[in-house]
């Protein structure tokens, strides 16, 4: 059974950094694209960023320049760093990866088969 756990969010101020990592288990997980969501309060859970199997990256506007995604297969982890986080950040952030190898990654969080359960990102003004 596919299985992803979120860890990595807090507290921050406005400009600092903080590292998400999203450990996955039950599958080979090199051979499959991993997508980043999020979901701030009473507002629909968007996509930040995701990666494919083969390491390319891709960004929503709002995050380029600021937030690095990369993965580590020996691992089974995929990391989204944040920096220069601004408030408008604040929300729970997602994990997912699709149901088959080989597939891009996408925006659309139809894509995505599996979910982690998030994690609490807080960035103070």
């Amino acid at each position: 059974q596919v299985q992803l756990v979120e860890s990595g969010g807090g507290l921050v101020q406005a400009g600092g950094s903080l590292r998400l990592s999203c450990a996955a288990s039950g599958r080979t997980f090199s051979s499959y694209a991993l997508g980043w969501f999020r979901q701030a309060p009473g507002k629909e859970r968007r996509f930040v960023s995701a990666i494919n199997w083969s390491g390319g990256g891709y960004y929503v506007d709002s995050v380029k320049g600021r937030f690095t995604i990369s993965r580590d297969n020996a691992k089974n982890t995929v990391y989204l760093q944040m920096n220069s986080l601004k408030p408008e950040d604040t929300a729970v952030y997602y994990c997912a990866t699709p149901k088959y190898p080989g597939m891009v990654a996408t925006m659309s969080m139809n894509d995505y088969e599996y979910w982690g359960q998030g994690t609490q990102v807080t960035v103070s003004s």
